[in-house]
């Protein structure tokens, strides 16, 4: 087996460019920079890259060989999401536990990684059109979306909240939303919760979560809706917003394959299994989600 340590990079200073609810980005388009002072925090939680050990798997298949015979492994992520998929302005690394687990697959396999930016209205395109050989991008699995694609087992858990601005007293949850303007993402499961709970609210639509954000401290919406692991990043990144209310969903994240491609789908699980076992999930998690939640729960791939 082989073992990379890398030292975490602290992320500096990015200057803020603001984003419009008329343009809310395209495939392959970089996210602005957030923050309503014009700079991140100097230290940014769960920065880096994990320490890991990629395991040996013994699945083979006409997916893996075509994988490994090209040298990468083609990873659809989100380029801002902290703690999952994030690019470093400072390094150009694509940080987060999306991204380490691309890494520690990549690995196994012999090959690179290569990171893609994948938003949510893409993601099941780029699969459908080979643009990318999986998509780990905080991929929530339900039965619509497996009716297009494959989802490996699932390895983390999230579940949706809302958040909105601090001094914002009206804003305590999913059932004070009537009459809000909520920002979400187009495409994601988000959005349609927002909509199916929150009937008396206004849905405004972004192509990321970094815009959504932006839209909040502008006062173009009252709040955005996602994931609560989502919401703690971006917390963090703009100033005076936090989060309300209890989760209100569970998001059972997977990470995502085309069709026809089982093997690669065996051999994703096979990997899980394996960095369970070793510690490198333990290792990646606390790297990235540890300073947002209070305690790692054991994710369901590892009580199959």
């Amino acid at each position: 087996m082989t073992k990379r340590l890398l030292t975490p990079v602290a992320v500096l200073a990015l200057v803020l460019v603001a984003c419009t609810a008329d343009d809310p980005g395209g495939p392959g388009e970089s996210p602005a920079a957030p923050g309503t002072s014009g700079e991140l925090p100097p230290e940014l939680t769960g920065s880096g890259i994990a320490e890991f050990e990629a395991p040996e798997v013994d699945v083979t298949g006409d997916t893996i060989s075509a994988i490994q015979d090209a040298g990468t492994l083609k990873c659809g992520v989100k380029f801002d999401v902290f703690a999952f998929g994030y690019e470093n302005p400072e390094s150009g690394d694509v940080e987060g536990m999306d991204a380490d687990l691309c890494r520690v697959i990549a690995e196994s396999l012999g090959v690179e990684p290569e990171f893609i930016e994948a938003i949510s209205d893409n993601r099941i395109p780029y699969l459908e059109d080979d643009t990318v050989d999986i998509v780990i991008s905080t991929f929530t699995i339900n039965d619509e979306r497996r009716e297009q694609i494959d989802f490996s087992d699932t390895y983390y858990v999230a579940g949706q909240s809302i958040l909105t601005m601090s001094d914002n007293e009206e804003i305590q949850g999913i059932d004070s939303l009537a009459g809000t303007t909520v920002c979400s993402v187009t495409g994601s499961t988000s959005e349609q919760n927002v909509r199916e709970m929150a009937p008396d609210a206004e849905v405004s639509l972004f192509g990321t979560y970094t815009e959504a954000a932006q839209a909040l401290v502008d006062g173009r919406c009252g709040a955005v809706s996602t994931d609560d692991i989502i919401l703690f990043g971006l917390a963090e990144r703009f100033e005076g917003t936090e989060l309300r209310g209890e989760p209100f969903t569970q998001e059972d994240y997977g990470i995502g394959v085309k069709k026809g491609k089982e093997d690669l789908v065996e051999y994703i699980n096979a990997v899980f299994d394996g960095i369970w076992e070793n510690g490198s999930y333990e290792s990646i998690f606390t790297q990235h989600v540890g300073n947002y939640v209070d305690e790692m729960a054991t994710p369901p791939f590892a009580e199959n």
